[in-house]
């Protein structure tokens, strides 16, 4: 496991943008606009679990914040592989 769950995650909200669902949450976040905001929150939640909560809330917010961030790159038409790409750069 590891980028490939990513890929996998990220493929998914990918479809929920052209194929939308009523039922998806996915969807009603892109159709709503509101994934900055969801962005937003799950990274004052995740800060917060860091200081006060142990290693599992840390782990669940910071799940909450990379998804909710791909649906953002999603919405705003950047690729994951922009972003591994750009990760490479700067290892360099």
């Amino acid at each position: 496991m590891g980028v490939e769950v990513l890929e996998e995650v990220f493929e998914v909200i990918l479809d929920r943008k052209k194929n939308p669902r009523p039922e998806s949450y996915v969807s009603r976040l892109l159709a709503e606009g509101r994934a900055g905001d969801k962005v937003l929150e799950e990274a004052e939640e995740l800060v917060k679990a860091a200081r006060e909560e142990g290693r599992e809330e840390i782990v669940h917010e910071a799940a909450d914040l990379i998804f909710h961030t791909m649906v953002l790159m999603a919405e705003r038409g950047v690729h994951l592989n922009d972003v591994m790409e750009e990760l490479r750069r700067r290892r360099r």
